[in-house]
């Protein structure tokens, strides 16, 4: 996974950039081969760690006008990136590539809109706003918009916006495929500082039959 670009470009997560990051040394914790093997905990630690780096390099970018947007707040928030992201997985229950497609947004959006980016003042929002879509995208059920705003600390009216205004940035390219995911799961593996990919010797099954397809929005069921 890349992440990114020059000092004064904005971050992006997608597999194959530049960014000064520490790979994890031979003493890490092995995590599972495929992403949907893999522990959440784990997933979640590397997706907060990447997160985290995307802020403290994108911080230093000055903020103008012309990159404002609706996902910037006037303050960072007091809770931190691993308390809020944890905070939703566990009271809304998404599943582990959700984690994964946060990553892969971030990237989509920021091919398309060049002066976008993941700092400690957008960070918040664009996480809860993912999170609906990726849901609402991969998982057969999930929580009602009301649900998801009550957890990430914001009124349902305005995540009702943030939604509709994340899904027209990304172009409405929601959906992704078990191989994007796994791709990715790699990457963040790999550039992970407490966690390491393993030697596999024997084929890696990637497909197991429950979760073999590409799902799109809307098809899923709505839970509080």
């Amino acid at each position: 996974m890349h992440t990114t670009s020059s000092k004064d470009s904005p971050t992006s997560t997608s597999p194959g950039g530049s960014f000064d990051i520490t790979l994890a040394d031979a003493n890490g914790i092995p995590v599972a081969p495929v992403f949907h093997a893999c522990e959440t905990e784990a997933i979640l630690n590397m997706t907060v760690e990447m997160i985290n780096r995307l802020i403290q390099h994108n911080d230093r970018i000055p903020l103008t006008s012309a990159s404002l947007t609706r996902f910037h707040s006037r303050a960072p928030p007091t809770i931190s990136i691993t308390d809020y992201l944890r905070r939703i997985v566990k009271y809304a229950a998404i599943e582990k590539s959700v984690l994964l497609l946060l990553l892969i947004y971030v990237d989509r959006i920021c091919e398309i809109h060049r002066t976008f980016t993941i700092s400690s003042l957008t960070a918040h929002r664009f996480i809860i706003s993912a999170v609906v879509a990726g849901c609402k995208s991969l998982s057969d059920i999930y929580c009602t918009n009301t649900h998801f705003a009550k957890v990430g600390g914001i009124s349902c009216q305005e995540l009702n916006v943030l939604e509709l205004e994340f899904c027209k940035l990304i172009g409405w390219r929601l959906s992704c495929s078990m191989d994007t995911l796994q791709q990715y799961y790699i990457s963040l593996v790999r550039t992970s500082s407490r966690y390491i990919y393993p030697n596999v010797t024997t084929p890696v099954v990637l497909y197991p039959e429950e979760n073999a397809r590409e799902s799109q929005l809307g098809t899923g069921q709505d839970v509080d």
